[in-house]
């Protein structure tokens, strides 16, 4: 029995290679991401498992019941051979990661094949190689990380039932009984120890490939948040050179571009002396990315370069997208093909969306611009961008480790941004409106905050009908969260009070962080404050629009003291405009 150990665990070095290989395949990131496959998809990853485990039956070692001698490898086999093998290793993972149809599936072509080598144990395994793809199947979760331990169990539980089904089917019983004893223990050890290695190899494969995609979207963000102040400005000739300038220092590539729909309005890099800006778009594979809205890497020939020495011979072509239309295109050119690697086609997928959002953002600003001749509008609509690219930075961070908690973050952040938006075209809109959207908000800063922000909500629900300006409440806990009690290292409270006091709601926003000394305090509200903590803005913003749509009687009221935190409330009427009392 013991002499069986060694070898068996020798053939778990085909274990590593196939492992490694797998995580190549498209179907099986499908797999790992619990996504559904379809029909070819399905039929690939049986005939891949399938085959995983006739490598196991072939790389197995055959044992002669009759002169108690092992083997080197398993071919055809005589009436009194059987084989000590890794096959329910490749069951085992189809089931675990697949299901049920993708389990028996693989079980049965590696069930078949093994039964065509014959041997007396011939049926018995075949039978066994598809019982292994039910019980893997039955384990397997749709919506829950495998665990090494489970893929350990199933693998060494695979390995009991063949032995089981051995005794029961194969003939004659004292011969089957006779294996079982010489070669059980070390495969079913073996085999479970296989199916956790086969795991381990995967999820380290694929957690390496994950931290150096994490870094691509770092420094997307990075990228983008580098070009926020020029792209703001919209997709023009000067923003597009400025930023494909910093990109270009920042990103391995021969060069970058940026065009609109028909002219190339910025080239840094090499060949920059015949790929200039203000030329009409001359690559096909350009103006299709433009028309399809997809990305495209484009080979030499499809870069159509009118230079026969351009030292381009590849490109990437992402869309830039403004409200799901293209308006351009970012190009990253490199030397060859050999070059275009995943992680970059990550980084210039995720980079081009950053980018288009800046450009939304630019065009919400433009609007913004346009509304000033109306004070209540000029107040309204302000996206902070540094917000939003710290949001999708904890977002991506969620992403494969809490997909729920990454999806609801994404929901949050929707409907803060669709608030925001919304609010030019809105002179009124419902406190409990408001009270959403600045939920909306905290959800988002109490996931950066990590355990370190308590937010109490103390609402009487008979105000949430009332009218009052948008964009009025998210400000005050906003300027809570940045200037209140961002310093503080933990037990971080803010409350939201709404009272109904009859005629009148008082709204009060309440945060226990650093305070402020009395000389700002009498000027916060009042007019913009210069110093490091901040200007005030926000607050002398919300200020105005209280006073100008309420009356002077609305305006805030701000209580504070250093290390007392700060409570700033506003009353609004019930009815009617002005707060009568």
């Amino acid at each position: 029995m013991f002499e069986l150990f060694l070898p068996m665990l020798e053939r778990l070095g085909i274990i590593v290679t196939v492992a490694f290989i797998i995580t190549r395949f498209r179907f099986f990131r499908e797999l790992i991401d619990r996504k559904s496959l379809h029909p070819g998809q399905q039929m690939m990853a049986i005939a891949f498992f399938g085959l995983f485990g006739i490598i196991g039956t072939y790389t197995g070692i055959t044992y002669d019941t009759s002169s108690l001698e092992f083997g080197r490898w398993a071919m055809d086999l005589v009436e009194s051979e059987a084989i000590a093998n890794s096959r329910v290793i490749g069951i085992v993972a189809a089931g675990l990661f697949g299901g049920y149809r993708i389990g028996i599936g693989a079980g049965l072509i590696a069930g078949i094949h093994r039964f065509s080598l014959g041997g007396f144990t011939g049926f018995a395994c075949g039978i066994s190689a598809v019982v292994a793809g039910v019980l893997a199947g039955f384990f397997h979760k749709k919506d829950k990380p495998l665990k090494l331990k489970t893929a350990l169990l199933i693998g060494g539980l695979a390995e009991m039932v063949q032995m089981g089904i051995i005794l029961a089917v194969s003939k004659p019983f004292s011969r089957a009984w006779e294996l079982v004893q010489d070669i059980g223990l070390p495969m079913i050890v073996a085999n479970g120890l296989g199916s956790a290695l086969f795991l381990l190899i995967i999820r380290n494969v694929l957690n390496e490939e994950e931290k150096a995609g994490a870094l691509q979207a770092q420094k997307a963000l990075k990228l983008a948040e580098s070009t926020v102040a020029y792209l703001r400005k919209g997709l023009t000739k000067d923003s597009s050179q400025k930023a494909c300038q910093i990109i270009y220092d920042e990103v391995d590539v021969s060069a970058i571009s940026m065009t609109d729909q028909e002219k190339i309005l910025a080239h840094v890099g090499e060949a920059d002396d015949h790929h200039r800006s203000g030329e009409n778009i001359q690559t096909n594979a350009t103006r299709e990315v433009i028309q399809k809205g997809t990305m495209i890497v484009a080979t030499h020939g499809d870069i159509n370069c009118s230079h026969s020495d351009c030292p381009l011979g590849a490109a990437v072509i992402a869309p830039l997208k403004k409200r799901q239309e293209v308006v351009g295109t970012l190009k990253f050119y490199v030397r060859s093909e050999k070059e275009i690697s995943n992680l970059l086609l990550e980084l210039i997928q995720g980079l081009s969306a950053l980018l288009g959002q800046q450009l939304e953002i630019a065009e919400a600003e433009k609007a913004q611009e346009l509304a000033k001749e109306a004070e209540v509008k000029a107040l309204q609509a302000q996206v902070n961008p540094h917000f939003l690219f710290n949001s999708l930075n904890v977002i991506v961070s969620l992403t494969r480790t809490e997909p729920d908690r990454a999806r609801s973050l994404l929901i949050a952040l929707s409907k803060f941004f669709r608030q925001n938006l919304g609010a030019t075209t809105k002179t009124w809109t419902s406190l409990d409106e408001e009270l959403k959207h600045v939920k909306a908000y905290l959800l988002i800063e109490e996931t950066r905050f990590v355990d370190k922000l308590q937010v109490n909500y103390e609402i009487d629900p008979s105000a949430l009908s009332v009218k009052v300006a948008p964009l009025t409440l998210q400000p005050l806990v906003e300027n809570s969260i940045k200037h209140g009690i961002k310093d503080k290292e933990d037990d971080c409270k803010i409350t939201i009070q709404v009272r109904d006091l009859g005629d009148r709601v008082r709204i009060t926003v309440i945060d226990n962080g650093s305070g402020m000394t009395s000389e700002r305090l009498a000027s916060l509200g009042e007019k913009e404050v210069h110093s490091e903590k901040g200007t005030g803005l926000g607050l002398m913003n919300v200020n105005k629009r209280l006073v100008h749509m309420h009356g002077e009687k609305s305006k805030l009221h701000i209580e504070s003291k250093p290390g007392e935190g700060t409570t700033i409330s506003f009353v609004i009427p019930h009815k009617g405009k002005e707060v009568s009392a």
